[in-house]
This record gives C-alpha cells, sequence and structure tokens, in this order.
C-alpha cells in the first residue's frame, strides 16, 4: 500500500541512517582520542579495572623516586664507611709504628693519630643525604633512648586480591652501622663503633666498668679503649707497648664491625637497585595490561571508518529514494 501520510521506507531509512552516524562518531571518537574504552558507558567493567591500575600505577612511580632517594642515602652512608675504614687503616698502621719506639716518637705518632681520629668523625658528620645520616646520629630523645630509628624506604605498593593496598619498605638498621652516637656518652651500650669503650679482645662493656688506663706502665686487665678518643701519650707520659697492643685489639674489633655494616649496607644498596629494576618492569607491565583493555585498534577502526562512511553514503541514498515515493504517488492523478 502507497500512503502519503505514512512513508514507512523513509523511516526504514532514516532510524538506518541514524545507526550509521553513532557507529561513526563512536569510530571518530576511537580513532581521536585512540581509546577503545574511554569512558564508563564505553564498558564499565574495564574503565574500572584501567582506572584503578592507573592510579596504582602513578603510586609506583613515585615509589621508584623513593628508591632512587633511599639508593642515594645508602651511598651516601656507604662512602663514609668505606673512607672510616680506608682511615681506620691508617690508625691501625701508626700503631704498629709506634710499638717499640721511643716516647719522643710515639708522641709524634699520637699527634697524626688525633688528626685521623678527627678525620673519621668528619667523614662521619658528613656522610648526609637529604638530612638522613646512618653513621653519626643522636638517639638520646629516641623513643627508645640510644635506639636510633630504622631508615624506611618505601619499596613497593601493593594491592591484595581483596583491593586492600598497602606499602612495603625496605628497613635499614642503624643501630648496627652507626659510627658515633651522642646517646653513648650516658650509656656505652648505645655507642657507636668508634666511640664505645671496649677491652682489649674488642668487647663492650658497660658503664659501670669503664676503666681508663694509666699510660706508662704495663696493660692491666680490665682497661678499656675507644677508637674515638684513644691516645698514646698524656702529658709526658706514653703509652706502654703491651697497651699499644690492647689499643690494636680495639682497633681490630672495630675494623671487624665495620666491615660487617659496609657489607649491610652493600646488601642494602643492591637490594635497592634490583627492586628499582622490578617496579619499572612492573610499571611497563601494568601499562602493556591496560592498554590491552582500552586502547583502540588503530587498523581496525580506520577500516571501519572507511566502511560506516560507505554505508552512509549508501544511507543518505536510501533517504533520499525512499522520500522520492511520494513525487511518485503525485504523477499518478496527473
Amino acid at each position: 500500500m502507497s500512503s502519503i501520510n505514512t512513508n514507512a521506507s523513509a523511516m526504514t531509512a532514516l532510524q538506518t541512517l541514524a545507526a550509521t552516524n553513532k557507529a561513526l562518531n563512536t569510530t571518530q571518537g576511537r580513532i581521536a582520542t585512540g581509546l577503545r574504552v574511554a569512558e564508563a558507558s564505553d564498558n564499565a567493567a574495564y574503565w574500572s579495572i584501567a582506572t584503578t591500575m592507573r592510579s596504582d600505577n602513578k603510586a609506583l612511580s613515585t615509589v621508584q623516586d623513593s628508591l632512587g632517594l633511599g639508593a642515594s642515602k645508602v651511598d651516601t652512608a656507604y662512602t663514609g664507611m668505606n673512607k672510616s675504614i680506608e682511615t681506620l687503616n691508617e690508625i691501625k698502621v701508626k700503631l704498629v709504628a709506634a710499638t717499640g719506639a721511643s716516647a719522643a716518637d710515639k708522641a709524634k705518632i699520637d699527634t697524626e693519630v688525633k688528626a685521623l681520629q678527627k678525620q673519621l668523625k668528619a667523614y662521619a658528620d658528613g656522610a648526609t643525604f637529604s638530612g638522613t645520616n646512618m653513621l653519626s646520629v643522636d638517639s638520646s630523645a629516641a623513643a627508645t633512648v640510644g635506639t636510633a630509628a630504622p631508615v624506611k624506604i618505601v619499596s613497593a605498593f601493593n594491592r591484595s586480591a581483596a583491593g586492600t593496598a598497602s606499602i612495603s619498605t625496605i628497613d635499614v638498621d642503624v643501630n648496627a652501622l652507626k659510627l658515633y652516637d651522642a646517646a653513648g656518652a650516658a650509656d656505652n651500650a648505645h655507642a657507636g663503633l668508634l666511640d664505645a669503650q671496649r677491652t682489649s679482645d674488642g668487647t663492650r662493656v658497660a658503664e659501670a666498668d669503664i676503666q681508663a688506663p694509666t699510660l706508662g706502665v704495663a696493660s692491666a686487665a680490665g682497661d678499656t679503649y675507644s677508637v674515638a678518643t684513644m691516645a698514646l701519650v698524656s702529658g709526658a707520659t706514653a703509652a706502654s707497648d703491651t697497651q699499644i697492643g690492647d689499643m690494636l685489639g680495639v682497633v681490630e674489633a672495630a675494623l671487624k664491625d665495620m666491615n660487617t655494616a659496609a657489607t649491610n649496607l652493600g646488601a642494602a644498596k643492591n637490594r635497592i637497585e634490583l627492586q628499582k629494576t622490578f617496579t619499572s618492569s612492573l610499571m611497563d607491565s601494568i601499562d602493556r595490561g591496560v592498554g590491552q583493555l582500552v586502547d583502540a585498534d588503530m587498523n581496525k577502526e580506520s577500516t571501519r571508518l572507511q566502511a560506516i562512511q560507505v554505508q552512509q553514503q549508501l544511507g543518505i541514498q536510501a533517504l533520499s529514494i525512499a522520500n522520492g515515493n511520494s513525487q511518485t504517488i503525485l504523477s499518478l492523478f496527473r
């Protein structure tokens, strides 16, 4: 039936053209943004996952910065520790040279030792990065007096299967590394590796058991020495050879502890570098995963665009033909 009131063909053609225009707009949007899922309305599940993962990736970027900062802190401490070990070895050499030397020569060597002791303190005080110093501390005001707080380096941002976010850290134990601690003046147990009072075998003693040696006499049981303050001369009196031997034992013990501390710093530095590499790879992996969820396939969209443009042209032609049907009906009345 032909009707001038209802043009069913034109209505069908118009609906088809509207659908084609909608598909064209969708494809043009994907080409313009490069995204298949740009809004929640495109695919709510994929959009939600991608948004969360993008947020996590920003957090991982901050973790990467924190690891870089932490690596610099540890590297600074390691440099100070390494130079301190070299200097302490020089003190060891001086003590060996002082054994059997005359009182005058011991006085000269003592001047050199004092200069090296000052240099050790300078290394420790100078090993600061971004306000953090692991070698020279003052733990007298710490939550637990005498116990320096560990240096915490943010190493990871984690999200559990339940969606709970958490942060992991790499903790560097400062108490095992510190060379000087101002709290040690009140309690030798809290002193650093260099300012702690030790017996000749390197054992630390309680505050009440500290026993200052009387220079110039034979070594006495229980005498204690500190690398930071030991002296070969007191006034006009020089240390005896047995006392110098005790000092040498204290230096050896301190060197052993410092070598262990340097090893711990090296291990921490290596762990940080490994975590930095992992975090970088993880960020790349997340980027790829998000891309697979929401990125548009540009080859496919390009092909689809050409097909839809042809469909649009055919739809316009079909609508034109449908609208021409009314003119055909008019010709019947001529």
